[in-house]
C-alpha cells in the first residue's frame, strides 16, 4: 500500500491551519504562570536524576 506524498501534505496542512485557527495566544499572566509551572518541573526533575546519579555512582 503506497501513500500519495500530495495527499499526505494536503491533510497536513489541513489539520495545521485547524490547529492555529482554533488556537490563540495568552495573555501574559497565563504565559508567565505556564512559564513558572514548566520551569518549576524541570528543576524537580533535574534534581531527582542528580540525586539518582549520586547514590548510582555512591553504590557501584
Amino acid at each position: 500500500m503506497q501513500l500519495n506524498p500530495i495527499k499526505s501534505l494536503r491533510g497536513f496542512w489541513a489539520d495545521a491551519r485547524h490547529v492555529l485557527s482554533v488556537s490563540y495566544r495568552p495573555d501574559m499572566d497565563t504565559f508567565k504562570r505556564t512559564l513558572k509551572i514548566v520551569l518549576l518541573g524541570v528543576m524537580i526533575l533535574g534534581v531527582l536524576g542528580f540525586i539518582i546519579f549520586e547514590l548510582i555512582s555512591l553504590f557501584a
